[in-house]
């Protein structure tokens, strides 16, 4: 089952203070980077007056698309200790942003990284981590006197009907567990008339 992941169910919070710094934890789950990249860009715009925000994020069942920013910090001191920490808690598809507001006494380098990687774990560990599969998509077209066959499939696959069309030419757009498709897809096969759209 290389398509299971385990991910985050919602956002979640929580606060790490050191030497008057104050680091506040965040994390979202996400889908794709783009919606990672949304989630920095509101934080930025809601913590404004913060010294730095800093994130990291790690997207796919495989969680090889990942990236990190130290926003300002020196370099490795914040991003890579957040994505460090959505590593060792074997995450994915979430982003984690910690924010941090200066408290006047300089914490060094080592006292950096222990900050951003508490509070990121702290943000993660808030959360309830939840078990996620890769999902497919599988659309096609089929007669309507085969409606019948074609409903079956939903009712013998644990799948979701996106899209529904039944005419003269019938269209099904169907979804689910990436690992399951290619059986869906041979028993589409099977059915008189029925094409499979890529």
């Amino acid at each position: 089952m290389a398509d299971m992941f385990y991910t985050i169910a919602s956002p979640s919070e929580a606060q790490y203070t050191e030497k008057r710094s104050k680091f506040l934890g965040f994390a979202f789950p996400v889908s794709t980077a783009a919606e990672a990249k949304e989630v920095v860009a509101q934080m930025q715009k809601r913590y404004y007056d913060a010294r730095h925000v800093c994130w990291a994020y790690m997207l796919g069942s495989a969680r090889d698309q990942f990236l990190s920013n130290d926003n300002g910090e020196p370099s490795g001191t914040a991003g890579k200790p957040i994505l460090g920490q959505i590593n060792s808690l074997g995450l994915t598809n979430v982003v984690v942003v910690v924010v941090r507001y200066f408290g006047g006494i300089k914490l060094g380098t080592s006292g950096l990284i222990v900050a951003y990687r508490t509070a990121a774990r702290m943000a993660l560990e808030a959360a309830q981590t939840v078990e996620r599969h890769d999902m497919a998509r599988v659309r096609f077209h089929f007669p309507y006197p085969a409606m019948n066959s074609a409903m079956k499939l939903t009712k013998d696959f644990d799948v979701a009907v996106v899209e529904r069309e039944f005419d003269n030419t019938c269209t099904l757009t169907l979804e689910i567990n990436a690992d399951s498709a290619p059986a869906l897809r041979a028993r589409i096969a099977d059915i008189d008339g029925a094409t499979l759209i890529d």
